[in-house]
């Protein structure tokens, strides 16, 4: 099995790779985590089974959900956008990140399957619970001036 460290790590790389070549920003591991208390938030979430299962979560503000939505669309930083156009686009980043953890973690866990991305808003939101799985949370700052937190809940498959 994995250590936890190196799923810390395998999160942040996977993040970083995406971010860097599909969204064209930056990001790096941050030492405290947000403290996102009744703010309106933005939670992409991707369920996987197989050989390991478990759910990784994207949470962030609305704003930051709008500039990273405006980044992977291309638009002007002022550049008017939809709702439903920035939870696609987190929806996206979800989707992206997830396909990015699994090939990294291919020649340990050969079979992985992932589900397609949803995307909840709300205040106060907290990722799912599953029984029996390990959490690592994944702070990061997003080009210096916005945060967001990535989680990866997993556990081995039973049987």
């Amino acid at each position: 099995m994995i250590e936890q460290k190196t799923y810390h790590e395998t999160v942040l790389e996977a993040a970083k790779e995406v971010f860097e070549t599909m969204i064209f920003m930056e990001i790096e591991p941050s030492q405290e985590t947000p403290f996102f208390q009744d703010a309106d938030l933005l939670m992409g979430s991707i369920t996987f089974k197989g050989d390991l299962e478990g759910c990784m979560v994207i949470s962030m503000t609305w704003p930051c959900a709008r500039i990273i939505a405006r980044n992977m669309l291309a638009l002007e930083p002022e550049a008017d956008i939809t709702d439903e156009e920035t939870c696609d686009a987190i929806g996206e980043v979800s989707n992206m990140v997830m396909g990015s953890i699994k090939s990294r973690l291919q020649d340990t866990y050969s079979s992985i399957e992932v589900s397609i991305p949803s995307v909840i808003t709300g205040k106060n939101l907290t990722g799912p619970n599953i029984e029996g799985a390990e959490r690592i949370c994944v702070p990061v700052s997003i080009d210096e001036d916005q945060s967001a937190v990535f989680s990866l809940l997993y556990r081995m498959r039973k049987g």
